[in-house]
């Protein structure tokens, strides 16, 4: 994939458009991975610097060029108000008289939130992979049990026997 990128940033001469990458496993880069929720490598993001999508298109070049040429371009957004519809305008209005503080406020809130959520989720996957491991050991006990019971070893082992043999009596 790295070729068909490279082969894209070079097609893309769109002075608005910026085709770039970013090495998330170096340190001076994670700050900017984490901001941007990348999570597996590699990851394609798209849209206003501060308001990155994920790609979740074809990840070949013909695919991405066309993506990029019917999609990439200056979007809505406090620089670019002039591209916004009216419910888009008056969002962003809403926020403009902010303090810098109450908005950073704000985004630690959602912040806080997110990671809540998270959490709340890793206790709940936690739980059903306890659960999982219980619901496997009971399966395995009761297969062994009932394997004992019905003598399982011993009938395929005279099963085979047989059929190696040719014969249907008795040994």
């Amino acid at each position: 994939m790295a070729a068909d990128w490279e082969k894209l940033a070079d097609e893309i001469t769109d002075p608005n458009i910026l085709i770039a990458e970013v090495d998330c496993t170096a340190d001076e880069s994670s700050e900017t991975c984490e901001d941007n929720d990348v999570g597996g490598f590699p990851s394609l993001k798209f849209g206003e610097v501060d308001l990155l999508e994920d790609y979740e298109g074809a990840r070949d070049y013909e695919d991405m060029l066309k993506f990029a040429r019917e999609n990439l371009k200056p979007g809505c957004s406090p620089k670019n108000i002039d591209l916004c519809d009216a419910e888009q305008k008056a969002v962003i209005e809403k926020y403009m008289p902010m303090s810098v503080e109450d908005l950073e406020n704000s985004i630690e809130d959602i912040e806080d939130m997110l990671e809540k959520l998270d959490s709340a989720f890793e206790d709940s996957t936690g739980a059903l992979e306890n659960d999982y491991e219980n619901f496997q050991k009971v399966k395995d006990d009761k297969q062994k049990q009932a394997k004992k019971a019905a003598n399982y070893s011993n009938l395929k082992a005279v099963l085979k026997t047989m059929i190696e043999t040719g014969s249907n009596s008795e040994l």
